[in-house]
């Protein structure tokens, strides 16, 4: 496949793009400042760009399959912005298949069903912002005619994949407090070839 990955000087990206090329994938990644990217190989084409850019989406996803977005929010809007002109971007170019790394404040609450987990007494975090910003993302997919996957991670710290990790579509398996950055990209990663979570969230953890 020939996979557009956005986000990918991340944590969670850079690990997204180790994984395809080491399957034989051809990888196009859209990054403000390429010098972040340590990884050279002959089928990672690296375009210098901004996502707040139709003309560099547009650039970008010229000739690929299938777009993941592991762009975090970084205090900024850039996540909510983005999406509309990448969806626009991808109907231009008849994609259909999107997966994107979300937040678990926006899966629904266990204790609340009819709120998400950050309206509800289930997330400690102080700040809503964050989630808020995925929370307008996962309304624009879901109103749209797109393929989407909404992996969903609770806490994130560094790590490398264990590749054994509980996931639950719509929630966050019971307990979960964690989920390293690895094992995240891995899930996401898969769902390249898994449509069991078609046009829906998906909440990981240990």
């Amino acid at each position: 496949m020939h996979i557009l990955v956005l986000g990918a000087t991340g944590r969670v990206g850079s690990h997204i793009v180790t994984y395809a090329l080491q399957d034989g994938h051809q990888v196009t990644a859209l990054v403000r400042a390429p010098e972040k990217i340590n990884t050279r190989h002959d089928r990672l084409t690296i375009i210098q760009g901004n996502v707040l850019e139709s003309q560099d989406l547009l650039r970008a996803i010229q000739g690929t399959d299938v777009v993941i977005s592991a762009l975090n929010t970084d205090g900024t809007t850039t996540l909510s912005e983005s999406m509309p002109l990448l969806m626009d971007a991808m109907v231009h170019e008849g994609i259909q298949r999107i997966i994107t790394v979300g937040t678990a404040g926006i899966l629904q609450s266990r204790t609340e069903p009819a709120k998400l987990r950050y309206q509800s007494s289930e997330s400690k975090r102080k700040s809503t912002r964050a989630a808020e910003e995925h929370e307008r993302v996962y309304a624009l997919l879901k109103e749209s005619n797109l393929e989407w996957t909404m992996v969903c991670p609770t806490y994130l710290p560094d790590g490398e994949r264990l590749g054994t990790y509980r996931v639950e579509r719509d929630m966050l398996p019971e307990s979960g407090t964690e989920i390293s950055v690895g094992d995240t990209a891995e899930f996401t990663y898969r769902q390249l070839m898994d449509r069991q979570f078609i046009n829906s969230r998906v909440g990981i953890c240990y």
